[in-house]
This record gives C-alpha cells, sequence and structure tokens, in this order.
C-alpha cells in the first residue's frame, strides 16, 4: 500500500489509499472528485521514495463524502486590570475526503 503526503487548505497530511481525512472547507459538491497537490510518494516498506521539488504534482485523487461545520470553539480575549474581556464563538466549516487512488 502507497503512502503519500498531499497538502491541501495550509496544512500537510499523510494519507493512504481508502483512508477518511477530514480536511478544511473544499469548494466541492459532495460525491466530487478532486486531486491533491502530492509533496512526497513512498511504497510501504518505504525502499522507493519519490520527493517533489517543492511538488509532484496531481497525483492523489479523492472524493468528497460530506461537507459541514465543526464543533464551536469558543475565543477569549482578556486584559489583566483594564476591565477588558471578549467572547466570541467560531465554527470551521470542513470537508471530509475519501482517498481513492495514490
Amino acid at each position: 500500500m502507497d503512502l503519500a503526503v498531499i497538502k491541501t487548505g495550509g496544512k500537510q497530511y499523510k494519507v493512504k489509499k481508502g483512508q477518511i481525512i477530514k480536511v478544511e472547507k473544499i469548494n466541492k459538491k459532495i460525491g466530487d472528485e478532486i486531486m491533491f497537490e502530492t509533496l512526497l510518494k513512498t511504497n510501504e516498506d518505504g525502499k522507493e521514495i519519490k520527493i517533489g521539488k517543492p511538488s509532484l504534482g496531481k497525483l492523489v485523487k479523492g472524493k468528497v463524502l460530506e461537507q459541514d461545520r465543526d464543533k464551536k470553539v469558543k475565543v477569549v480575549k482578556y486584559k489583566p486590570k483594564t476591565r477588558y474581556k471578549r467572547t466570541y464563538g467560531h465554527h470551521q466549516l470542513f470537508s471530509k475526503v475519501q482517498i481513492l487512488e495514490i
């Protein structure tokens, strides 16, 4: 089974074929296929490694399974001795993607 390191949403993920990952929102519909920028590719025993400079191109294929919002994250700003406190929340949008092919 092959391993690859992909880049999406400013983050890098180590993925295998069949794996389901949760990434920042991708503007695709549920069921659409997407190609990811591949930074590194290797087979399972680690003998054959391909490293991109900066990338190998779009070699990993995935399928969008879900588009949703994450749990609410509370953010608190506080400055002592000045009576300053602000609280607000944020729901991060995400996409669940299944890796189909490396």
